[in-house]
């Protein structure tokens, strides 16, 4: 038997499969799920995202709710980077919140210092007590040349905190997304975020408003729980851990803006 019909044979075996116990054997340890925004192919200049703890995790394991941005420069791919709050058992609270990213060849971004203090003294990773159901802007934006900035609003108070720059030499956003990765056990109790308001601002300053995204797990075979799911309240897109699985990768979710 060849190693091209094996794995064909493997990935049909596997289609059924399902895993709702146990830590997800993931290389990271964890369980990502992803929405890919349904944008016009442009390049953007912002983006930005309202993001609702609706369903705090009651496990102390470390949950990541992000906005992703991927950079490019004329063309040319030069990585990617993720902003968001975590619950992190090892910060104040267990709250933080993280901006960071990859090269496109691999190897972390460089960036600013930030204002923010951070329990582990991560680059990344600052503290930041974020409050359940509140709602929170995140927004990723050009802040001088090669300065991709990352800032968090409390939508109630108006209240905008930066946490730092990082270095990107990079003169658009291509293919935004927001996931979820969550590094508890599938059969822990559910976590849930509601995400609304998904923004992007083309190099011309038009807002563009994203009403339909497509919905991603990771895959049983990579290590992804199968009890993860995505759906819409009405109000937002909802990202669910510890629940039935409805919503099928490539299905679209949308909502009716206005």
């Amino acid at each position: 038997m060849g190693p091209m019909f094996r794995s064909f044979l493997e990935k049909i075996s596997q289609a059924g499969s399902t895993r709702v116990l146990g830590p997800p054997p993931s290389p990271n340890g964890a369980s990502s799920f992803h929405l890919f925004w349904m944008v016009p192919s442009m390049p953007l200049a912002e983006v930005s995202a309202t993001i609702e703890i609706i369903e705090p995790p009651t496990v102390d394991k470390l949950y990541f709710w992000a906005l992703q941005a991927n950079f490019q420069l004329g063309g040319t791919a030069k990585g990617g980077a993720h902003f968001g709050l975590q619950n992190h058992p090892e910060y104040p609270g267990a709250g933080a919140v993280n901006w960071g990213g990859y090269h496109d060849g691999g190897g972390e971004l460089d960036g600013s210092a930030s204002a923010l203090v951070s329990a582990l003294n991560n680059v990344n990773t600052r503290n930041f007590r974020w409050k359940p159901r509140h709602p929170y802007g995140y927004r990723i934006f050009q802040a001088g040349e090669r300065a991709w900035r990352g800032s968090i609003t409390d939508l109630v108070t108006g209240s905008e905190v930066v946490v730092r720059d990082l270095r990107i030499d990079a003169d658009m956003i291509l293919s935004p997304m927001v996931w979820t990765e969550s590094f508890a056990d599938c059969g822990d109790p559910p976590a849930a975020v509601r995400w609304s308001e998904l923004e992007g601002v083309t190099l011309d300053g038009r807002r563009i408003e994203i009403s339909t995204v497509t919905v991603n797990y990771q895959s049983y075979a990579d290590g992804g729980c199968t009890n993860t799911n995505a759906y819409t309240d009405g109000s937002g897109f909802i990202q669910r851990t510890g629940t039935e699985r409805r919503s099928t990768i490539g299905s679209q979710l949308t909502l009716t803006l206005g």
